[in-house]
């Protein structure tokens, strides 16, 4: 597993707990009557909708860094990669039946 992909399931295990916890909490101002069932379904669909947002912006912004640090350093991505290693087979394989 890449340093990238712990990293990403680390942050997604952390947003997990957070969610646990605000369904704790919310549960628990329920059970106080400080917010309604309704209130706190209201709550807590707001709450995973902004968590999802924040995910959507949180992947994007690390997409744009590792593509600065790609583009900065010249590495290229495994699709570019492949796409190389399959176009030197093609040439290849060209050469040898021109030798032939």
């Amino acid at each position: 597993m890449s340093y990238f992909d712990k990293a990403m399931n680390l942050w997604l295990g952390a947003i997990s707990l957070t969610k646990e916890k605000t369904e704790a909490f919310i549960d628990e101002l329920v059970e106080r009557g400080e917010i309604s069932r309704e209130e706190a379904k209201q709550t807590m669909e707001e709450v995973m909708q902004k968590g999802e947002e924040f995910k959507t912006e949180y992947r994007n912004m690390v997409r744009e860094e590792i593509d600065e640090w790609r583009a900065k350093f010249g590495v290229i991505s495994k699709s570019e990669y492949d796409k190389l290693a399959e176009r030197v087979k093609e040439l290849e394989a060209k050469l040898a039946k021109e030798q032939e």
